[in-house]
């Protein structure tokens, strides 16, 4: 049976360690990445960013998205941004290799390459390799995607539970896209997911595990969660003013996009279609938006907090996101 490739991080050990910017939505990641960029300029050194960010990969989600803007993309090369069509599939696989190549295309032109985002299953990807999981089973899913459409995803959540518990209990029971890939490789191949993850040969970036020494990895967690809740909170009203409803409704001209697409499925992009289907109506959809994005938040610090070592700032304390920067800075010494 094929399976999804199993990618095995390369580093020369004579280089310096990779830098790597994760941490909470919201937390001020990209904003860090520009401040070290213009640091390495007036040093002499060219940084360029790679966005390990799952909504960013596709071309027409930008102001739901938090996307760069056209000045700092113009002040700083980023790389994997804008890259594929919303109808499309970019998978962990595939930013494993394509992080891989640039980091070597970028050390090969005297440039200092460094990955940014929040997608902790990219991360997990780029730094782990991934399991032995089976590809996806177009008819398999349509099926589970019918089912999940007729009977809700509460239900289809409970129907996982009962074949592979470890895997429904940290999932959230409206998470669609996760609870029918499990479900999913539970159908093909007759075995929890979980079973197949603890099997695999390579850590799973979860439980506990460690950050490769090819990487240097600086996380940003906010403490004070009702200031960071606040700030997305006034994120999410910006862009509804920036005519975040108007990028969707342009979305929703392009017939091959659909509810079911990963693009869609972006936090805050789901939402807005929603509304614009009318099952929804405003105050539900800002409301469901924020919900959708606090989520995002509690799942990203629950795969932060078991990486054991990493560089842990809080960019809601001066001196903390000084130290971040000067941190950052020490490693382009290297």
């Amino acid at each position: 049976m094929p399976t999804e490739p199993y990618i095995q991080p390369m580093h020369a050990l004579n280089e310096a360690p990779i830098l790597c910017i994760v941490g909470l939505t919201g937390a001020g990641k990209t904003h860090l990445a520009m401040s070290l960029a213009e640091h390495a300029k007036s040093i002499g050194l060219t940084i360029e960013l790679i966005s390990m960010d799952s909504a960013l990969v596709y071309r027409g989600l930008d102001i739901g998205s938090a996307k760069p803007t056209k000045a700092e993309q113009a002040a700083v090369i980023h790389h994997l941004i804008d890259i594929m069509d919303p109808t499309e599939v970019y998978s962990a696989a595939r930013f494993a290799k394509d992080a891989k190549r640039l980091c070597v295309e970028i050390r090969e032109r005297g440039n200092v390459p460094v990955v940014v985002g929040g997608t902790m299953l990219y991360w997990r990807a780029w730094a782990h390799g991934l399991s032995s999981l089976p590809p996806a089973n177009p008819e398999i899913r349509a099926q589970l995607d019918e089912e999940g459409k007729t009977i809700g995803w509460p239900e289809m959540h409970d129907k996982l539970a009962k074949v592979d518990p470890e895997t429904a209990a940290r999932l959230m029971p409206n998470d669609s896209q996760r609870v029918q890939r499990a479900l999913e490789v539970f159908q093909i191949t007759g075995k929890p997911m979980s079973k197949l993850l603890s099997d695999s040969p390579s850590e799973d970036g979860r439980e506990g595990s460690a950050i490769p020494s090819w990487i240097n990895l600086v996380s940003l967690e906010p403490s004070d969660r009702k200031r960071l809740h606040l700030n997305l909170d006034k994120r999410f009203d910006e862009m509804l003013a920036a005519g975040f409803m108007e990028e969707v409704r342009a979305l929703r001209a392009n017939n091959g996009l659909h509810a079911d697409l990963p693009a869609i499925r972006s936090v805050g992009y789901r939402q807005a279609w929603e509304f614009l289907n009318s099952e929804i109506d405003a105050e539900q959809m800002r409301y469901k938006a924020l919900a959708a994005t606090r989520q995002l938040g509690k799942r990203q610090l629950t795969w932060l907090r078991a990486i054991e070592g990493r560089k842990t700032f809080d960019p809601f304390n001066p001196e903390e996101l000084k130290a971040a920067l000067d941190y950052c800075k020490h490693t382009l010494k290297k």
